[in-house]
């Protein structure tokens, strides 16, 4: 495909389970009513659980379905990658569960039109299903951001919901410093970081946001490792904290 209206990249990494319930099947049957053109860009993020081959039996089955393989960078890393080879003029980026379903990008895209650049789901303080462990990590990282860093303006960074105007994400994208493509992963982490740096970035660039609501659902996932992943998001909130003082985004 050489041109798409809208760009949906999802990220892989292990997620054969929630393929298995056909998540893919329902972004393809929403997205192939609508009018305008599109592609979904799976990045699969070094997965040893069989999972690349059950996306490359569906996209060989469904031609606006691409798959891109990427070593283990993390979720930063595929996102990135992910958004950089996409074709749209408007980019989204969504988890594999579909927390956030897809049908929500139509309450995304009309603020575009509105001269927003970027335009992000947020779940306010409604965590539908969510442990107590989950909560918590949430409220600390409202806190850490502001006192680290000092995002303001946005109350959710961290929805894995997010869309961006693509002459916009190609220049703020390739900016990242703690979460650059270079950077590797262990295990499977999630790193909450990755949403700061970007809307930081973006902010200190004076680029248009808006965060919109959205439904969200809790998903059971393996993936999140409550002491571990806050400990590595403090660190690197530290990072781009000492990024922004020695003026490196600049």
């Amino acid at each position: 495909m050489s041109k798409a209206f809208l760009s949906v990249v999802i990220p892989s990494y292990d997620e054969m389970a929630n393929l298995q319930k056909g998540v893919l099947n329902k972004v393809e049957q929403f997205l192939s009513k609508k009018k305008y053109s599109y592609e979904v860009i799976i990045v699969d993020d070094g997965s040893t659980d069989g999972s690349v081959d059950f996306v490359k039996k569906f996209c060989s089955n469904n031609s606006s379905f691409k798959l891109i393989e990427n070593p283990h960078l993390g979720k930063a890393g595929a996102v990135t990658t992910g958004v950089l080879n996409s074709k749209g003029d408007f980019v989204l980026f969504s988890d594999m569960d579909q927390a956030t379903p897809i049908e929500e990008v139509d309450k995304l895209l009309p603020c575009f039109e509105e001269g927003y650049d970027i335009v992000i789901g947020s779940r306010k303080s409604h965590r539908q299903g969510a442990p107590w462990t989950r909560i918590l990590m949430a409220k600390g990282m409202i806190f850490l951001r502001s006192a680290i860093v000092g995002i303001s303006g946005i109350s959710d960074t961290q929805c894995g919901f997010k869309a961006f105007s693509k002459k916009i994400a190609n220049d703020v994208f390739p900016r990242l410093k703690v979460f650059n493509i270079e950077r590797k992963a262990h295990g499977s982490t999630v790193t909450a970081g990755f949403d700061v740096e970007l809307l930081y970035l973006a902010k200190l660039y004076g680029y248009k946001i808006i965060e919109v609501p959205v439904e969200w659902h809790y998903q059971e996932t393996r993936h999140v490792n409550p002491l571990m992943d806050s400990w590595e998001s403090l660190l690197d909130l530290v990072k781009i904290r000492w990024n922004s003082l020695r003026g490196v985004y600049r």
